[in-house]
């Protein structure tokens, strides 16, 4: 008997080897529009990481700064079957709406989410900023249309439609509080897809910019219309942080004023763009934070 567990122990051990070797295959990155995406004219270059020598590290490895991006897609990254929770999050890198920090705030992120259960889809929105529009608005239309793809398909993925939520990244953080307030779509309707709502269960804003006018006294910047039926949201920050805490301080005091579930963690020192690696610094703990509120609200 002793010596078939030891010989079940180890088939098993081999089979846990040869599936970390070779993770589930995930879809393959689909475009969000059937055709060219609102406004778009192609003339922007070519897509590429943007990344150089120079860059700085983050937590001693590098990241990926992808630019030039006019064909914006969604990448699920479907929960594993026997951790599948029902959630998803919509996932929005940051980059100043200029470049993608695609593995830092994106890839890794889904990866994490993936951990506790949580669907994860990859939104790659336009950027850099387009002219003679607001920074945001192509973004935003990408995000508006990702979220209904999500639950128009959200069977396809063992997702419950009404438990997906969004997850942003400076200026990620930013057109997730823009999915959240929207009132109506910004584009005009292609087909059925358009039909279902854009709007999040929940959102995080991780270290958020752009959220409030500094020379207006950090009034909520004003395509953030917060209301009663703004989505239940986080929020990260640093007393340190370049973009100022102010961003999310008098968001959430906005989000208080119409009584948004909100839950708002501010931390003494840390910067920004640290995404979910690990440093000395007690910020990078934050995903503790949020995946207890995940919790808490079962999501």
């Amino acid at each position: 008997m002793h010596l078939l567990l030891s010989c079940l122990a180890t088939v098993f051990g081999f089979a846990l080897s040869i599936q970390a070797a070779n993770p589930p295959a995930r879809p393959p990155p689909f475009r969000l529009w059937p055709a060219t995406a609102p406004g778009e004219k192609g003339d922007i270059g070519e897509e590429k990481d943007l990344t150089k020598e120079s860059d700085g590290l983050i937590a001693g490895r590098r990241l990926i700064r992808l630019g030039n991006v006019s064909e914006p897609t969604l990448t699920v990254y479907p929960a594993p079957a026997a951790q599948r929770t029902g959630s998803a999050v919509l996932v929005c890198p940051g980059g100043a709406y200029h470049i993608l920090a695609l593995d830092l705030e994106g890839t890794e992120v889904c990866e994490w989410l993936n951990s506790m259960g949580v669907t994860a889809a990859l939104l790659k929105y336009r950027v850099p900023r387009r002219a003679e529009v607001e920074k945001h608005a192509p973004a935003l239309q990408d995000a508006q249309r990702a979220m209904s793809l999500l639950r128009t398909r959200a069977k396809e993925w063992s997702v419950d439609p009404d438990r997906i939520g969004v997850m942003g990244f400076s200026a990620g953080g930013h057109l997730s509080a823009a999915l959240s307030t929207a009132t109506q779509r910004t584009y005009d309707r292609l087909d059925a897809t358009d039909d279902t709502s854009f709007k999040p269960a929940f959102a995080s804003l991780i270290y958020p910019g752009y959220l409030t006018v500094k020379e207006a006294n950090d009034k909520v910047a004003p395509e953030l219309t917060v209301s009663s039926n703004t989505p239940p949201t986080f929020l990260l920050i640093t007393q340190d942080d370049p973009v100022r805490m102010e961003n999310a301080l008098y968001y959430a005091a906005g989000l208080q004023r119409h009584k948004v579930p909100l839950e708002l963690h501010v931390y003494p020192k840390g910067g920004h763009g640290y995404g979910l690696r690990r440093t000395k610094d007690p910020v990078t703990t934050w995903p503790d934070r949020m995946a207890d509120w995940m919790r808490a609200h079962g999501w």
